[in-house]
């Protein structure tokens, strides 16, 4: 017992030093006149940038989460349910969205059924015949100049704005309009009857392990640059601090003590980095509410960070600065009168720094060809893996700069400045970089993943872009070719094919049965099969076609068998069923590829006269438009016809191919988590770069009282960027490349090299140091006078 109560006060005395020691060196920080403040404010910025990230990356699943709360809130198409009958709480729904340039316009046209309809969210009340409520954006779009084409399409007069729990976003652009007449048009497509808007059985989306793995990966890669600046910006001012310890030593303190002073001082910095974080996190916070990036928006109420993550960045922080500090001044023998760090250092160790990227690889290779077959992958090795591997570099990157200026020549007099200069200080030159070559290694292996995944999500859609590159879709009561000869009229259409579709068969729809009718005149039907001479009143079957499959085509065409136009599903309400006789005469004709999802059509082709009046209810319009591209907003003129048209016409832009949405949203959080990175870098390594110039301000002022030209000193401080962003872009395309073709093999998926992906990530991150470089050049000049000197 006397043991212990001799022991208990000797530990407390310790605990209670080493905390005196922290505190003393935060005073200093705090109380060190101008220049201590300075040293405070750029880490305090510096560490300020990535809390700002790291907070509102912990924000980024909350505002997806609303995001998805809210489109789900607000759907009112639910296919997997039936529609309610008409009653006094029913609302009938139009999908009367379009497109305007390159943005989607999401529309509903309103009929309330009774006084009791549901209000859609963010409605005070609906709209009547002729008026419409719009969401912000598209308010200030449509008053704008810009916007003249889009309110020749939506001339309702607005009456409102919509609120915020009815849009997904602050720059989506929404409205509602009045309307009446929609009940006898719901057909279960773009009109529909509800009387509740939302989702009550959404379903469960498949898990898909590659896009799972993306997400994660993505995650990973961004995070990394920002952990790794904050780790460098807690080390600013190391030079002149490490003087100051040595002032210390001189009037008694020991080394370990000094060392906690120092982790003090880093420690004061990052307390006021983390207020310095939360302003700039409020601020842009704010802004965001008034940003789009890659067509996604969020309301700053959307952007809250988890109470449990924020509290961990707000205990990861200040304690990584002090642990940072102590490992950074495990190698410096900090003496009375100076630091050996002055003199030449020890050559850094290898094997340690490649145990890091082997250990990643090691954690990575179980998980080699698993594919989406076999099982889902595990976060937390995938997580460590690529930590490891991004980690590795950073370890790495100091041996490489190190052993490679070691060896360089001699040259030019800004040459020699910078290598001297290097030779110095490699390691803060590594630091400098060193989120630089995380981020571009990141990038890289993610771009060769979705490069070599991006087959697996991405269709082609068979349509003939050089044959047309609109579709329109009428309702069933618009004429076609009234409609299309106003969509001749319309700027920009060099060529319209229009025709009349339906489904033809038997009584009961057999699908051994089953063919098509298609109504177009001689030139639109040689578009769709090949025809020998035509003149109106013909009737052709095509024999042979993909789109009939196994149907018999010389059968179906006998003359004088009845055959029935929109024929009812086997257990669904009895439809149309339009009788119709196959005439004498029938032609034969050959199947061509079509202009529609690149198979081609069968059935049965009729000219204007050959069809009857009876079968026009069970026929619906379609027209297929060349365009004169060299037209501006040609579309944008088909669209506002076809809505002249008649409002539920549906314009459909064509492409070539078609992406999963979940792998194009994955790619699009990845854009803009790198643009908020490369932000986050280039602002960091501009703060990092001027306490760097702040440090060396008297040796620049000497120089040039020496006679060094201030163009010579410029070139010097270019050199000393070029030379250690060379070394690390190399090292990260190295280690991006390895990690991108473990992940590869990870997802079965044949590893192939994408250079001209590999050289624009690496030239996005020399372009980012070359700008920051550029932007120092003038405080560099500045610092370069001989007031300089000056000292006090």
């Amino acid at each position: 017992m006397s043991v212990r109560r001799g022991h208990l006060p000797r530990e407390r005395g310790r605990a209670w030093r080493r905390t005196a020691d922290l505190a003393l060196g935060v005073r200093f920080a705090l109380t060190g006149g101008r220049e201590g403040w300075t040293r405070a404010l750029l880490t305090a910025v510096g560490v300020g940038l990535g809390v700002a990230l790291l907070l509102l990356t912990t924000a980024i699943p909350n505002a997806l989460q609303v995001r998805h709360e809210r489109e789900s809130a607000r759907n009112d198409f639910t296919f997997s349910q039936e529609r309610p009958p008409r009653a006094d709480d029913t609302l009938v729904v139009a999908n009367v969205g379009t497109d305007f340039r390159e943005d989607s316009v999401r529309g509903r046209a309103l009929e309330p059924e009774g006084p009791r309809a549901p209000l859609p969210p963010g409605l005070e009340k609906f709209p009547a015949e002729g008026e419409m409520v719009v969401s912000p954006a598209l308010k200030r779009l449509l008053e704008s100049d810009s916007g003249a084409l889009l309110r020749e399409r939506l001339p309702d007069r607005i009456v409102g704005t919509i609120g915020e729990s009815g849009l997904i976003g602050s720059g989506e652009l929404a409205f509602y309009q009045g309307a009446d007449g929609l009940a006898p048009l719901i057909d279960g497509g773009r009109v529909t009857r509800i009387d509740r808007f939302g989702d009550t059985d959404p379903g469960e989306q498949e898990s898909d392990p590659v896009l799972l793995l993306l997400v994660l990966v993505v995650f990973v890669v961004l995070l990394m640059p920002v952990a790794v600046f904050i780790a460098a910006a807690v080390r600013f001012g190391g030079e002149r601090r490490d003087r100051r310890l040595a002032a210390l030593r001189l009037v008694g303190s020991d080394s370990h003590m000094t060392r906690r002073i120092a982790a003090g001082e880093a420690l004061a910095g990052a307390v006021l980095g983390l207020v310095f974080g939360a302003g700039f996190f409020m601020v842009g916070r704010q802004l965001a509410g008034t940003a789009e990036v890659f067509d996604i928006s969020v309301f700053p109420s959307y952007l809250n960070p988890s109470p449990l993550l924020a509290l961990l960045v707000a205990v990861a922080v200040p304690a990584a600065a002090v642990l940072v500090t102590l490992f950074a001044l495990r190698g410096v023998v900090i003496e009375p009168l100076g630091v050996v760090r002055s003199g030449r250092p020890a050559r850094r160790r290898l094997w340690w720094r490649l145990l890091l990227p082997l250990a990643g690889l090691a954690l990575l290779y179980p998980m080699v060809g698993n594919g989406r077959e076999n099982g889902d992958f595990n976060q937390y090795m995938v997580t460590g893996g690529v930590v490891l591997l991004l980690v590795g570099v950073t370890a790495l990157l100091p041996w490489v700069v190190e052993t490679v200026v070691a060896r360089l020549g001699s040259g030019g007099v800004a040459w020699q400045l910078a290598v001297r200069r290097l030779q110095m200080s490699s390691g803060t030159a590594a630091r400098m970089v060193n989120g630089i070559a995380v981020a571009v290694a990141g990038a890289i292996a993610l771009q060769m993943l979705f490069a070599g995944v991006d087959g697996d999500y991405t269709k082609s859609t068979g349509q003939d872009l050089t044959r047309a590159q609109m579709e329109i879709s009428l309702p069933a009561d618009v004429p076609v070719s009234p409609a299309a000869e106003r969509l001749r009229d319309t700027e920009g259409v060099n060529t319209v094919y229009d025709y009349s579709e339906g489904y033809l068969g038997d009584a009961r729809l057999d699908p051994e049965n089953t063919t098509m009718m298609t109504v177009g005149d001689c030139a639109s039907l040689r578009e769709i099969a090949r025809i020998g001479s035509c003149a109106d009143g013909d009737v052709f079957a095509v024999h042979g076609a993909e789109w009939d499959g196994g149907v018999d085509m010389a059968k179906l065409s006998a003359a004088g068998r009845k055959l029935y136009l929109d024929p009812s599903y086997e257990g669904s309400p009895k439809s149309r069923e339009i009788p119709w006789t196959v005439p004498a005469g029938v032609k034969a004709a050959e199947p061509r590829r079509g202009l529609l999802a690149g198979i081609d059509r069968g059935g049965f082709l009729l000219t204007p006269k050959a069809m009857a009046a009876a079968l026009a209810p069970g026929l619906t319009g379609h027209a297929y438009l060349r365009l004169d591209e060299s037209v501006p907003d040609v579309r944008d003129y088909v669209r506002n016809t076809t809505a002249a048209i008649h409002p539920l016409a549906d314009p459909m832009t064509w492409s070539s191919t078609e992406r999963t949405d979940r792998f194009d949203a994955i790619r699009t959080g990845l854009l803009v988590g790198a643009a908020c990175v490369l932000a986050l870098i280039g602002a960091s390594l501009l703060v990092s770069q001027l306490e760097q110039l702040r440090e060396r301000k008297k040796l620049l002022s000497a120089l040039v009282a020496f006679g060094t030209r201030r163009r010579t000193l410029s070139l010097s401080v270019l050199w000393q960027t070029a030379i250690p962003i060379t070394l690390g872009l190399l090292l990260a395309s190295v280690v991006g490349l390895t990690l991108g073709a473990v992940l590869l093999k990870m997802t079965a998926t044949p590893v192939r090299v994408d250079w001209t992906g590999v050289l624009s990530m690496t030239g996005i991150g020399a372009a980012v140091v070359l700008a920051v470089t550029l932007c120092s050049l003038p405080p560099l000049l500045r610092l370069m006078r001989p007031e300089g000197l000056r000292t006090e």
